[in-house]
């Protein structure tokens, strides 16, 4: 459930404890109500060079301008310098809302005190933003319910919950830097620790961390598929020989789940033949192709165009000076408070229902997935 959430209520709300001589939590920002064509939003994006971040700043940007906003958005290049200085920059500018997608979201909270000292709030956008009570919303996915929907779906195709096993398994996690992977994985693990457990799920690679706080022991920096590919390689050439079987990878997302398909194919597995479930997330063009080549077994969509019309709801909100709906009882605890927060929920796409997803609503044209 969605409720509204005044910005200028936590202001009020501070002004009469001073009165009374209580103490309250500061404020987490709140511009002056302004007109839009009046206003300049700040956004701050972490690279151009994956697909997914792309996508989101065009149409966030669009949905902004589309408002009567003006715009300054901006890529890191997966460098957190870069993304400070630049986030540094548009405060220096005075715009009047920050929407920002955090590369390494514990680094940030200096620059958002920055922000919180000229009163211009910020969201934090899919990631969450750690470490400071200056934030004033995050707007992202359910990114807990992500990971299970990835571990329910090895369990079921695996037969788990049934008792058949044992399986071998290779298990990923996302990047250590960013927030949102802890959650990913946690989801997936509420799912597949018991039957690890049990002994139905068998990692030859012994990449198993002790516990749901382990995962980033297992972690391919920056989400680089690169570095899955070469990973895969390597637990391939040492675990994978004489015939031994792999019959699951757990990929928390899809530019992973690229890295370990190719590191597969390179090995002379075949789809329909002996190539294993492999999940992911995003619905990334390349790994829907191979969904549909029966490379890869699902992804999770999380439609991106929900993410950036939130926001951008979010942020009219914020400068007209009205309430700003959230999820209710859905707050995000970011170490210093409890953020308010604005939820939205993930779709599974399987080879089955490619043309009933990401395909009817228009998110890719059925020829450009090589449909007809």
């Amino acid at each position: 459930m969605n409720r509204k959430f005044a910005p200028w209520a936590v202001v009020m709300a501070l002004f009469a404890m001073v009165m009374t001589g209580c103490v309250a939590e500061r404020p987490t920002g709140a511009t002056a109500k302004k007109d839009p064509s009046e206003a300049v939003i700040g956004v701050s994006m972490p690279t151009k060079s994956l697909e997914r971040w792309n996508r989101d700043g065009a149409h966030l940007d669009s949905q902004l301008k589309a408002k009567g906003y003006k715009t300054t958005v901006q890529y890191a290049d997966n460098k957190t310098d870069q993304q400070i200085s630049q986030i540094q920059n548009m405060i220096t500018q005075n715009v009047d809302v920050l929407v920002i997608a955090p590369i390494d979201g514990t680094v940030l909270s200096p620059v958002i005190e920055s922000a919180h000292a000229k009163s211009i709030p910020v969201i934090a956008y899919d990631r969450l933003i750690e470490g400071t009570d200056a934030l004033s919303y995050y707007v992202s996915f359910d990114n807990f319910y992500v990971g299970e929907l990835q571990g329910k779906y090895l369990e079921e195709e695996l037969g788990l919950a049934k008792g058949k096993g044992p399986y071998n398994i290779e298990i990923f996690g996302g990047s250590p830097d960013d927030p949102n992977a802890a959650q990913f994985f946690g989801g997936a693990w509420s799912k597949l620790e018991p039957h690890v457990k049990s002994g139905k799920l068998v990692s030859p690679s012994k990449k198993v961390p002790a516990n749901k706080d382990g995962w980033k022991q297992i972690g391919i920096l920056g989400w680089d598929s690169a570095k899955a590919q070469s990973e895969m390689q390597t637990r391939l050439n040492s675990f994978y020989t004489g015939g031994t079987k792999l019959d699951a990878v757990l990929s928390p997302n899809d530019s992973l789940a690229l890295g370990i398909e190719q590191a597969l194919q390179a090995r002379g597995f075949t789809p329909g033949k002996n190539w294993p479930l492999i999940t992911g997330q995003d619905a990334d063009k390349a790994n829907v192709i191979n969904i549909l080549a029966g490379k890869q077994s699902m992804t999770v969509w999380k439609d991106t165009r929900k993410l950036g019309d939130r926001a951008a709801t979010m942020v009219d909100e914020i400068v007209r000076g009205e309430e700003v709906e959230v999820s209710e009882g859905k707050e995000y605890d970011n170490g210093q408070m409890k953020v308010p927060t604005y939820l939205i929920s993930p779709t599974v796409v399987t080879k089955e229902n490619v043309a009933d997803t990401v395909v009817k609503e228009g998110f890719y044209k059925a020829s450009e997935l090589g449909m007809k």
